[in-house]
């Protein structure tokens, strides 16, 4: 079954080398550039889509300005990431509808009535549209498992479920 690979900040800082968010994960499962590195190869390796939500681009955007240093460095190195992304040089998309399907109206007064619950439960608000964006592949897409590639483990928790293969139902026949 296919993949589409939904980045979080937290990875993307970790493959970039963000100083201070260099590595993510709980103690029994952390990632390092090298192993960010080599997820991304394997991935890529079995034809899966990468896709970066509009929060994950903000986000990592703001961890490189805030970063103590390497700004200019890693600026460049996440900006050439965008490019290639944007002239499909690498297996990475932007969540193209984005607008239409998480910032329309009623996307809006939905996120607006579920996110107090998530804040209370630590997720952002960035994470919450990126939970929305795993939700909108899930729904659309019946032969695409979703995951949510990340180093928070209350963000995983909202990874769908892969998708169940239909099922058949035996045709006996009467004769």
């Amino acid at each position: 079954m296919r993949k589409i690979l939904i980045i979080d900040t937290s990875i993307l800082c970790v493959y970039l080398g963000v100083p201070g968010k260099d590595t993510c994960g709980s103690d029994n499962d952390k990632w390092d550039k090298k192993r960010v590195q080599a997820r991304f190869q394997e991935e890529e390796k079995q034809g899966a889509t990468f896709i970066l939500p509009l929060a994950t681009i903000i986000e990592t955007g703001n961890h490189i300005a805030q970063a103590n240093s390497r700004r200019y460095e890693i600026a460049q190195a996440f900006a050439d990431i965008l490019v290639k992304v944007a002239d499909k040089v690498i297996p990475w998309g932007v969540f193209e509808t984005q607008m239409d399907e998480l910032w329309n109206a009623e996307q809006l007064k939905q996120l607006a009535s579920e996110w107090p619950t998530l804040a209370a439960g630590k997720i952002s608000i960035g994470d919450a549209t990126i939970k929305t964006v795993a939700e909108y592949y899930a729904k659309t897409s019946t032969t695409f498992k979703i995951e949510i590639f990340t180093g928070d483990g209350g963000l995983k928790a909202y990874e769908p479920p892969p998708p169940q293969p239909p099922t058949r139902r035996s045709s006996r026949r009467k004769g």
